[in-house]
């Protein structure tokens, strides 16, 4: 539960993001000449997952009122991708990237546990479907507003305990 304090406390100092984890990225693949996704654990990343994240309702709003029809009828056919479409309207419209904060290597096997046997990441068209999602998004666009981040917020001293006489910054919880 700590981490999820911990995510909703940066998220309040950052309204404006898409806060969370865990993290994802896109890349430019110049031998297809397109875009494509990767969740490999690296430091580098342009996407949070929305099942794991805050992000302002505002942003929810703009997702079913300005989205067109289309892209929302792919996502719902598809059963994938509003986390990715989610993270191109935030980044299209703060020119930011999201902000990752740390967790636990075991969202992917605990969602996994969850409902049934059969793990959309163990589909081989899932990722397939998420590059298809990321090509047609930049079109509708005009251009790539995911932008890439290496910051994380760690939650290391997050309600630490330790004396104020101990610490070696005493004045950064008034920051």
């Amino acid at each position: 539960m700590k981490q999820v304090d911990f995510a909703f406390i940066v998220w309040q100092s950052f309204p404006e993001r898409i806060v969370g984890y865990p993290a994802r990225s896109h890349y430019w693949d110049s031998s297809k000449s397109r875009w494509g996704y990767t969740s490999k654990w690296t430091n580098d990343y342009s996407m949070v997952l929305t099942g794991a994240a805050f992000y302002h309702r505002y942003y929810h709003y703009l997702f079913t009122h300005y989205i067109p029809a289309s892209l929302l009828t792919m996502v719902d056919h598809m059963a994938n991708c509003e986390d990715i479409l989610m993270n191109f309207l935030v980044s299209a419209i703060t020119k930011q990237p999201p902000i990752k904060v740390t967790q636990k290597k075991q969202y992917k096997e605990t969602m996994m546990g969850q409902g049934s046997k059969a793990s959309r990441w163990a589909d081989p068209d899932h990722f397939t479907q998420r590059q298809t999602c990321m090509n047609a998004f930049s079109r509708w666009l005009g251009f790539m507003p995911l932008l890439h981040s290496q910051m994380r917020l760690d939650p290391v001293l997050f309600r630490d305990q330790v004396s104020i006489l101990r610490k070696k910054y005493r004045d950064i919880e008034r920051l």
